[in-house]
C-alpha cells in the first residue's frame, strides 16, 4: 500500500508543471537573441544592455494578440520615460523574425521605440523558468494562424548587477498587460 501511495504521489508531482518563474534576488540568465527594432534586424545581449542601466525583459505570448498588442503599445508610449531612467526594454516571444519585423515597426504597437526578440525554441523562456504552452488552432487579430508556442506573460526587471529586482506576472499577480509597464517603470525609476 505504501508503494502504491508513493507511486501516486510521485506521478502527481511529475504531472504538475515544474516551472516557477525566477524571483527577485535571483541572477537573471544572460542571453543573446535575434530580433527587430523598427522593422530592422537587431541583436540583443542582456549583459551588454546592463552596462547602460537596468533592463526590463518582458515575455509575452504572441504578437498581434489583444493583450500583447496593448502591452507593446503601452511600452512604446512610455519608452521615453524608461530611457530617462537609463533603462532598456526588450520584449521576448516565440514569434518568428518575420512576424516580429512587422510588429516592431507597426506604429500601433512597438512603433520602432524598443526592440523585440525571437525565442522560437523557447530556451530563453525556459532558462527564466517560464511556462510554455502550445495553442493548436490559435489565430491572431488578423485571423492569421499562430504556429508557435505561447510563453506566459511575465516581466523581469533586472538590475545592473544582473540580479532580478522584480518579477511581475499576469498569472500570479493578476496584472493586466499595461500594468506590467506601469509597475516596471516605477521600479526602474526608483532604482536610479
Amino acid at each position: 500500500m505504501k508503494k502504491l501511495l508513493l507511486g501516486l504521489a510521485l506521478s502527481a508531482v511529475c504531472a504538475a508543471p515544474a516551472f516557477a518563474a525566477l524571483k527577485a534576488g535571483d541572477m537573471a540568465p544572460d542571453f543573446t537573441a535575434q530580433g527587430s527594432l523598427g522593422g530592422k534586424p537587431f541583436t540583443f545581449n542582456l549583459k551588454d544592455a546592463l552596462k547602460k542601466g537596468p533592463v526590463v525583459v518582458y515575455f509575452y505570448p504572441s504578437a498581434y494578440t489583444g493583450g500583447c498588442d496593448l502591452e507593446a503599445h503601452t511600452f512604446a508610449e512610455e519608452s521615453d520615460k524608461f530611457a530617462a531612467a537609463k533603462s532598456t526594454i526588450i520584449g521576448v516571444s516565440a514569434d518568428d523574425l518575420g512576424r516580429l519585423t512587422k510588429f516592431s515597426a507597426d506604429p500601433s504597437f512597438c512603433a520602432g521605440k524598443f526592440p523585440i526578440a525571437s525565442d522560437a525554441d523557447t530556451k530563453i523562456a525556459q532558462s527564466y523558468k517560464l511556462n510554455v504552452t502550445q495553442r493548436a488552432g490559435a489565430k491572431d487579430v488578423n485571423k492569421d494562424d499562430i504556429n508557435h508556442a505561447f510563453i506566459e506573460r511575465v516581466t523581469f526587471v533586472v538590475g545592473q548587477d544582473g540580479k532580478i529586482l522584480a518579477t511581475l506576472s499576469s498569472k500570479d499577480d493578476g496584472l493586466t498587460p499595461d500594468q506590467h509597464v506601469d509597475k516596471s517603470l516605477a521600479i526602474v525609476t526608483a532604482s536610479k
